[in-house]
């Protein structure tokens, strides 16, 4: 087979991948890019979208099953609702098919050179493609490695049979009667509320003392509650053990040291995610590392020179839109023009009931660094149109420099919250302090209200609180 021999080599078409390949294209770059499986990598296959798809579903059919009781505020009533699962993600399907191809579309159409297959680096500038077609060598001048993450796996919990990691859980052809969710970070409580909506029992195991660790108390409440109103068991402090011998339970050991033994038709475990740095020849090159992930400087450029990397393999925070951001920007690099990694924020969002979205410090996070602080809190109990879609749990939260209000983060926790990071994010790139978004006329009757509200708290007069 003949050698390529392109300027640019993209390894992985996720979201950093593909974004990185699409851009060095439309600038003129003449590039390649190799994906093992399907073009979009986890978030667009078997993560971000897909689990979207999922917990959208769960919740339409939540709320048609309100409606089949016998107290619904809205006054409408149905009969008993079904749920037919394999639909629902034949429906998901879908949605993942269709995107997957507009990628190969945007690809095609940006000139770029698609090639399908396991790479496996010679050195820093050359590849081996297995294809269905034979051994495919590309040579490259510069290389952007975007291999992405996979689940983590527990060596007394490994995947197979009842024991699942998020790719199986977002394919089942059935809701499990019995459910057990081995960590309660984002990944685990998305899918464990989104069962619980669909009829599962679950319960969710989490080794620290708090749900969603990450997230400080506060934001954390709203969300607990909500579980704890669907039914879901909550074990915090407690560690999961081993399967039973039969595998229809998980043994683990309660917070007080007890050992108990949870039955369960399915096991989700969700304990994060490590980079894919195996099965690609990485020994092949010499380059720095953070832990487990590759280290990169503020162009992403690794300690080879010629070799970028981007994405979830080199670190937190690990989404993808920090991906596809670092993708275009180092295609621009390639390109020729002068481009850093020069972010204040980037926004996270938690899909759970409620929703949680963070984009700058908390305020912890804002003293730990010596600021003084003010901070104003909004909660959505005040908020119109929030009260009219029944759904008050939450609150937006500023935080901002005592000296001179410049806003140095914020976070909500809310139904339909997520919509608003851009919000946030684009407040904290622009520099804005409290005074501009305080003044900034939001429209009426919106959730978005909140954003002011919080601002003009935060300022000391709050007009509807």
């Amino acid at each position: 087979m003949k050698e390529i021999v392109c300027k640019l080599l993209v390894i992985g078409a996720g979201p950093g991948g593909y974004i990185c390949a699409i851009r060095a294209g439309q600038l003129g770059v003449d590039t390649v890019i190799v994906e093992t499986v399907k073009a979009g990598g986890t978030c667009l296959n078997i993560g971000c979208i897909p689990s979207k798809a999922l917990i959208h579903a769960a919740e339409e059919f939540e709320k048609v099953s309100h409606m089949a009781g016998p107290k619904s505020p809205l006054g409408i009533s149905v009969e008993a609702p079904k749920l037919d699962l394999a639909k629902t993600v034949a429906w998901k399907d879908g949605i993942v098919g269709r995107l997957n191809s507009g990628v190969l579309g945007l690809l095609r159409k940006a000139k770029v050179k698609i090639v399908h297959g396991k790479a496996r680096f010679r050195d820093g500038k050359t590849v081996e493609v297995e294809t269905e077609m034979g051994t495919q060598v590309i040579r490259a001048e510069t290389v952007v490695i975007a291999t992405g993450s996979e689940p983590v796996e527990l060596p007394s919990l490994p995947f197979g049979g009842p024991v699942i990691s998020s790719t199986e859980a977002l394919s089942l052809k059935t809701v499990p009667k019995k459910l057990i969710v081995v960590g309660g970070g984002y990944i685990g409580l998305e899918l464990g509320t989104a069962f619980a909506k669909m009829g599962s029992e679950v319960a969710v195991v989490e080794a620290t003392q708090q749900l969603l660790p990450q997230y400080d108390a506060e934001l954390v409440r709203p969300v607990t509650k909500r579980l704890g109103e669907l039914g879901v068991r909550v074990l915090t402090g407690a560690k999961a053990k081993a399967l039973s011998d039969e595998g229809c339970a998980l043994l683990i050991e309660t917070a007080h040291g007890e050992e108990q033994r949870l039955p369960a038709d399915r096991i989700l475990v969700t304990v994060g995610r490590k980079p894919r740095t195996e099965g690609w020849g990485l020994e092949e090159l010499d380059l720095d590392r953070a832990g487990r992930f590759l280290r990169i400087d503020d162009r992403c450029r690794t300690s080879m020179r010629g070799v970028h990397a981007i994405g979830d393999i080199t670190g937190e925070p690990m989404l993808a839109h920090r991906a596809m951001a670092q993708g275009e920007m180092v295609a621009e690099i390639v390109a020729g023009k002068k481009r850093v990694w020069d972010k204040r924020c980037i926004p996270a969002v938690c899909f759970t009931d409620p929703e949680i979205v963070t984009a700058g410090l908390s305020p912890d996070e804002a003293r730990a660094q010596g600021f003084e602080i003010r901070v104003g809190l909004f909660p959505f109990t005040a908020n119109g149109r929030a009260m009219t879609m029944l759904s008050e749990d939450g609150f937006v939260r500023v935080v901002a420099r005592m000296d001179t209000n410049l806003v140095l983060g914020v976070q909500a926790v809310g139904a339909g919250v997520s919509e608003l990071s851009s919000t946030f994010a684009l407040a904290i790139e622009m520099g804005a302090r409290l005074e501009d978004i305080a003044a900034t006329i939001h429209a009426h009757p919106t959730r978005s209200e909140g954003f002011q509200e919080a601002a003009l708290k935060a300022l000391g007069h709050a007009l509807h609180i």
